[in-house]
């Protein structure tokens, strides 16, 4: 290795710049295993190491060889591997029953199917990004005194009475439900994926629903079989569901 290689590779060692990595060089320290083989005291008699910080080289250093000796090891190895083909347990296992590795890999991996999305305007798709925006800053709204007595649940009531601080907007008192909190008119109301979600107990329901517009959330009260017949419905007629159970039917 050359002097520049040599000094930039001490350099990397936490505590020694450039500087202090050419002094090393100086004293016949031109590679890693000999600051290894030599004692603390030696390192220390260098003009601007202490003993604290010859310490710290010196087991850095050691730590800093370990590592290439397994990265050297791991490689050689792995070249062995490719030389002999040399296979895992796990698929001696799998050549034995008739299959290969590849295959039972293709089986478990599962495709992931795109849920169907709305169809939105451009100002839609631009508002929706800002409601989020909005929803992201927005603090939680929490009752007057909430933090003083725990009698008083971590909800939302309006501030009242004469005295009363937080109603008269007084500065370090909690944040008030507003009107500028609130998000874009266009797209209130609407599902964050920007579905119309409207509410289904029969499949009867599903005839007036627009599969462009409209996502279907099915009642908690619908029965499981009852819930069976409205998925499979509604996969018929590409209406998407907001709250599938993930159910396989056949």
């Amino acid at each position: 290795m050359t002097k520049e290689e040599t000094i930039e590779q001490f350099s990397i060692i936490k505590g020694i710049g450039n500087a202090k990595a050419e002094l090393l060089y100086n004293h016949g320290f031109d590679s890693l295993e000999k600051i290894q083989k030599s004692s603390i005291e030696k390192i220390a008699e260098i003009k601007g190491i202490n003993e604290k910080l010859a310490i710290q080289i010196k087991n850095q250093v050691s730590n800093q060889i370990k590592s290439n000796d397994l990265h050297k090891i791991t490689q050689e190895i792995k070249k062995d591997e490719e030389k002999n083909n040399i296979k895992k347990p796990e698929e001696k296992k799998l050549e034995k029953k008739g299959k290969t590795f590849k295959e039972t890999e293709d089986k478990t991996e599962e495709k992931y199917v795109v849920k169907k999305k709305p169809k939105l305007t451009k100002d839609q798709i631009k508002n929706l990004k800002i409601r989020k925006q909005i929803k992201k800053r927005t603090p939680t709204f929490l009752r007057e005194e909430w933090f003083r007595y725990k009698r008083i649940p971590h909800n939302w009531r309006r501030p009242d009475g004469l005295t009363s601080k937080m109603r008269i907007n007084l500065k370090y008192r909690p944040n008030k439900v507003r009107v500028g909190y609130r998000g874009p008119k266009e797209v209130r109301g609407l599902h964050p994926s920007g579905f119309e979600e409207v509410l289904i107990h029969n499949i009867n329901e599903l005839q007036n629903i627009d599969n462009q517009k409209q996502a279907i959330r099915i009642g908690r009260t619908v029965g499981t079989k009852n819930r069976m017949k409205i998925e499979m419905k509604a996969e018929d007629l590409e209406i998407r569901i907001l709250n599938i159970v993930g159910r396989k039917h056949d």
